[in-house]
């Protein structure tokens, strides 16, 4: 089993940046021409709302006897539940939310109730229900202030473990509930400030990690009989360790592990004897690594510059599962019946949102479930992605996704944005990406930037950023509006820079540090003040802590530098046109962090526009709120970047 813990690099990870296409394009280290006697391509331009009328679908879990999927879907607007059978067909709701958003967990392993996770208007606080066969729902987590996280079940489905912070809001416990009567015990009770990971089949090994910095920690092995706690991985230097998954007989722990290394591989632990092996490594970072339910597959998942390549081992042979031809793109969420008869698992492209597949082992075909894209939308209109890479100010080499409009031309230049994911850890991937699909079908060249800092390219390159915010990032930043200079195909005057969470604080940084060199800025649910963001982080962020000091600065010893590279206390500077985007129930980057840097540039009398949806929290998940949030972004840009500012009357 393994545990959804709370990993720093997704906490503030912008989420329209996820993970992408299988095979990823060539890569170009020097910049692209268009060739002089390429014409315009002539391309359906869409509004916001063709794009958000495609169906987002995300997880799986069969029924007891395979014959049905439980699931995700925006399709109402919101997030519900549903289900539909593994061959296809309608979809039957499980939840009927009209407001916060609901997302599937698990079905039952022997009858038809399923779990849910539910939180209050994107406030986090997410708490598990059962919806019983009968359709009616419970809180199996009741209580103010708490956060609750779904597991798994146990081998014969007799219990499921729950995370929550009830006792302690800095730390979570785990708990098993037994799957009939919902009684619950406490198997583990944190006082230490360790993150769990994952949970022997037998329930008496529990791996543990303590997190010191954002490229260190150790791994812990807790044996619940003895009560003893053992450091499976002393070491000097920073390392990272991830507890993957045990093995069905509870003798070996898999757990990633980039110690002696640039990149993660996969190693295992063998309880009996204390000896730690490699199992599987590559030229980049293996992101994860699960068994079934009997152990007779393994899957493990490699992150190759910026897209996500699946592979599934038979066990006993050793032997690679080959599947079925797929359109192209990637695999992703894949989730093995208990059987172990068959699998689901989306597929998804540059061009082509989540599709939803069940696949029976051994079978010469998948079976597509679901038909995402809007209907509206001729996946010909959109554009692949690839991977380009430049040079920055002091030669270290920046990895990027391109997203070039098919209008863009020699002839035809186009404005651009520098796209900046999350994190700080994060990472711009290949894959279908709404906003960016969006502005380059609208006209835009979209430069989604991997600036030194993001995850995925080593742990020097991660760490590269580490208490340099602010500076030798944001420096980054700049260096690939040079870079989309150098394209032949794009207007050099008309450059905007755009990020969410922490890239919108990349986006408000480069307006107040480098005034002159972007012509617009949008910031999503930006940091503005890392003082007060550092303060008022959630309680249950506290395991880490320590390393988002490490990592930007520590509010109490470091108050001048944090001052000096928060945005709000220099917004005196910004002159060019800036748009906001907040959700007012953000736990992570709160109302107040816009309020602020909104007020503070309207002083300066530049064109200020300001947008927040009471009903969201740090990212826009409900239709309504993308529609206006996103459709008021591109006429923002259309004024201030294609344009130079709201026409005037004759």
């Amino acid at each position: 089993m393994h545990c959804r813990t709370l990993i720093l690099l997704s906490l503030l990870a912008l989420a329209a940046c996820s993970p992408a296409p299988e095979s990823p394009t060539s890569v170009a280290d020097t910049p692209s021409t268009t060739p002089a006697a390429e014409v315009v391509q002539p391309v359906k331009q869409h509004p916001i709302e063709d794009f958000i009328d495609t169906t987002g679908v995300a997880g799986a879990s069969f029924s007891p006897d395979e014959s049905r999927i439980l699931f995700s879907s925006n399709k109402s607007g919101v997030w519900n539940a549903y289900t539909m059978p593994t061959s296809g067909g309608e979809w039957t709701p499980v939840t009927t939310s009209t407001t916060d958003n609901t997302f599937s967990q698990a079905w039952f392993p022997a009858d038809d109730r399923k779990l849910v996770t539910r939180d209050q208007g994107g406030n986090e606080l997410n708490h598990l229900y059962v919806i019983e066969a009968d359709g009616s729902e419970k809180d199996l987590t009741p209580g103010e202030n708490l956060k609750a996280q779904f597991l798994d079940f146990n081998p014969d489905g007799t219990a499921f473990y729950v995370g929550t912070n009830e006792r302690d809001e800095k730390f979570f416990d785990l708990y098993r509930y037994d799957a009939k009567t919902y009684q619950r015990s406490r198997l583990f009770e944190n006082k230490e400030g360790y993150e769990i990971g994952a949970l022997s089949p037998d329930e008496r090994w529990l791996a543990l990690s303590k997190t010191r910095t954002t490229n260190d920690n150790n791994l812990f092995l807790h044996d619940r009989n003895s009560g003893k706690t053992i450091d499976l991985t002393p070491h000097t230097g920073n390392a990272s360790y991830s507890a993957e998954t045990f093995s069905a007989d509870s003798a070996n722990l898999l757990y990633l592990s980039d110690e002696g290394s640039e990149f993660k591989r996969l190693r295992r632990y063998v309880i009996a004897d204390g000896k730690h092996e490699d199992v599987q490594s590559a030229a980049w970072d293996i992101v994860y690594a699960r068994y079934s339910q009997n152990g007779k597959y393994l899957v493990v998942g490699t992150n190759v510059d910026g897209s996500t390549e699946v592979s599934i081992t038979d066990t006993a042979s050793k032997q690679p599962i080959n599947l079925p031809e797929l359109p192209a793109g990637e695999i992703r969420g894949v989730s093995i019946a208990r059987s172990e008869n068959s699998m689901a698992f989306y597929v998804n492209g540059d061009r082509q949102p989540n599709e939803l597949y069940t696949l029976t082992f051994g079978a010469p075909e998948a079976k597509r479930l679901t038909t995402s894209l809007s209907p509206k939308i001729n996946a010909d209109e959109l554009v692949d992605s690839s991977v380009v890479r430049f040079k920055s100010f002091d030669g270290m080499e920046i990895p990027n996704i391109l997203w070039k409009p098919h209008q863009a031309t020699a002839s035809n230049k186009l404005p651009a944005l520098v796209l900046v994911h999350g994190g700080p850890g994060g990472q711009t991937t290949r894959g279908y990406n709404t906003i960016a699909q969006f502005l380059a079908n609208n006209g835009y060249v979209v430069l989604g930037i991997n600036n030194r800092g993001s995850s995925g390219y080593g742990k020097t390159f991660f760490a590269a950023d580490d208490q340099k915010h602010g500076h030798e990032p944001l420096q980054d930043c700049v260096e690939a509006k040079t870079y989309l200079q150098s394209l032949d195909y794009v207007d050099g005057e008309r450059i905007g820079i755009i990020g969410g969470s922490y890239g919108g604080y990349m986006t408000l940084a480069a307006l107040a540090f480098h005034p002159e060199e972007f012509k617009v800025g949008v910031d999503l649910f930006g940091v503005s003040n890392w003082l007060r963001t550092l303060e008022s982080i959630p309680p249950y962020w506290e395991s880490f802590r320590e390393a988002l000091y490490q990592e930007i600065g520590n509010p109490e010893t470091q108050r001048d530098m944090l001052i000096a590279i928060s945005p709000l206390f220099h917004a005196d500077k910004i002159t060019k046109p800036l748009m906001v985007l907040q959700g007012k129930n953000d736990p992570r980057v709160i109302l107040a962090e816009s309020d602020d840097i909104v007020a503070a540039v309207r002083k300066n009398n530049v064109p200020v526009e300001y947008v927040v949806f009471d009903d969201e929290g740090h990212g826009f998940s409900k239709k309504k709120n993308q529609i206006e949030g996103y459709g008021k972004i591109l006429v923002f840009l259309d004024t201030y970047l294609k344009g130079d500012g709201p026409a005037k009357a004759p």
